[in-house]
């Protein structure tokens, strides 16, 4: 494996970070997931604007270019050739002194490393995956990617512990996301999510899933979803850059719809893959112009 930091390309043994890191101190950083299929990645540009967003959210430089964002992550893939992968990219204010102010001079701290993307889980078309519901304990701006995850860290090892693979959260009655995920609802054949807003991660595949759905003529919606149309929903999925498109069978061990991964899922999932392919291969085609 080699990793990116700081503008040197070298095994990870040999990346060091300042103990007065403010990433470290305080969680003061942001960060993005990447994925990529057979070295192309897919949304690279969609995760780039995101993390810019997220940059300018929480008063931070960009230390990069324009296109520098761009040539860094395609310079480390290439530098770990594979399958699937997905690259992980921190930023943090640097290291300064302590001090909850920010610095009066700062040098971002710029990481990345690329991981394999695990395949889908075999039995998932005919299983599905279980979930746990639990109140929204995070802060106030859900939609900043910041590298500050204790509060969904609990809820994803809560649900761990319980047999599940993720946490749906609440908050004052309303569904807002999971721990690791954007949460989807469907009621006979309308496809819900959230509206966006500080109390979610405006999603790259949530964004990419809606848009595939309606070019397709789907009755998709973007409104508040109260926690009695979660427990009452034909259908629950979750979306993540990772783990794609994933169908809820069990919420709190009851059984969503029939208990198995529904219909409309199965019909999602292809309309996904068929527009991920495409965005993938003419981005390749992009590139090679």
């Amino acid at each position: 494996m080699i990793v990116y930091l700081n503008g040197a390309f070298l095994p990870p043994e040999e990346a060091c970070i300042s103990p007065l890191d403010r990433g470290f101190l305080f969680g003061d950083g942001i960060y993005e997931v990447i994925p990529s299929y057979q070295g192309r990645f897919f949304l690279l540009d969609e995760h780039v604007e995101r993390l810019r967003r997220s940059l300018r959210e929480i008063r931070m430089p960009d230390p990069q270019p324009e296109q520098g964002w761009e040539s860094l992550l395609e310079r480390l893939l290439e530098l770990n050739p594979g399958g699937d992968r997905s690259v992980y990219l921190q930023v943090t204010r640097g290291a300064a002194p302590r001090d909850h102010a920010f610095p009066t001079r700062m040098a971002a701290t710029v990481f990345a490393m690329v991981s394999s993307i695990a395949p889908p889980l075999a039995d998932l078309p005919d299983r599905g995956v279980a979930a746990i519901s639990l109140p929204d304990q995070r802060w106030g701006r859900c939609d900043i990617k910041s590298v500050a995850l204790l509060p969904n860290v609990l809820a994803r090892q809560q649900a761990v512990e319980q047999g599940a693979v993720e946490a749906v959260l609440l908050r004052d009655g309303m569904l807002t996301e999971g721990a690791a995920s954007n949460v989807f609802v469907v009621h006979g054949d309308a496809v819900v999510t959230p509206p966006l807003g500080p109390e979610i991660l405006p999603g790259i595949t949530r964004r990419f899933l809606l848009d595939a759905l309606r070019a397709e003529g789907w009755d998709c919606r973007e409104e508040p979803l109260p926690e009695s149309v979660l427990r009452s929903a034909d259908e629950i999925w979750l979306t993540s850059s990772t783990k794609e498109l994933l169908p809820v069978t069990a919420l709190d061990r009851r059984p969503v719809g029939e208990g198995r991964p529904g219909r409309v899922w199965g019909h999602a999932l292809d309309v996904f893959r068929r527009a991920r392919d495409l965005a993938i291969s003419n981005a390749g085609t992009r590139a090679k112009s």
